[in-house]
């Protein structure tokens, strides 16, 4: 099963570098039109009608991915947010990977952090600011009981 996963997230990898930008029909020429994709609706239009010429793709079902992997994080695991120790609650280190909140602060953080990693989960953000890696070396620091070596 984890290698045919492993195979199936390597098509999906072909897949993605095959396909085409879509760009919206005249994108190029006005720069009212944005470039974000718009279904093609003239009644004349050469990409509505699918030609050859058109010069642009539209998306269609034959673009897709393999459906088993619809959706995974390109490392194989399921992306779950988390808030709290509570929405860990049902979750499998071998199949979810956490993604924690950002509007979570940098103390709730680091415990949920610690917390995280003692159940065994992949954390996929767990790009760390200066000033978290400060106050984690205080937190270490102030546990660490000082040993004397003077006797």
């Amino acid at each position: 099963m984890v290698q045919k996963k492993d195979s199936l997230l390597e098509l999906r990898k072909k897949i993605n570098k095959k396909r085409p930008k879509f760009r919206r029909v005249e994108s190029w020429r006005y720069k009212r039109v944005k470039d974000s994709w718009r279904k093609a609706r003239g009644i004349d239009s050469q990409t509505r009608k699918k030609k050859k010429s058109s010069g642009v793709r539209s998306p269609s079902v034959g673009y897709r991915g393999p459906k088993k992997i619809r959706g995974l994080h390109p490392s194989g695991f399921e992306e779950v947010n988390v808030i709290t120790q509570k929405d860990l609650e049902g979750l499998h280190p071998k199949k979810h990977a956490i993604k924690i909140s950002r509007r979570l602060g940098t103390k709730k953080r680091i415990s949920l952090i610690e917390y995280i990693q003692r159940r065994g989960f992949k954390i996929l953000n767990l790009g760390v600011s200066q000033k978290e890696i400060e106050e984690l070396e205080n937190i270490l620091e102030s546990n660490v009981p000082e040993i004397d070596d003077e006797e």
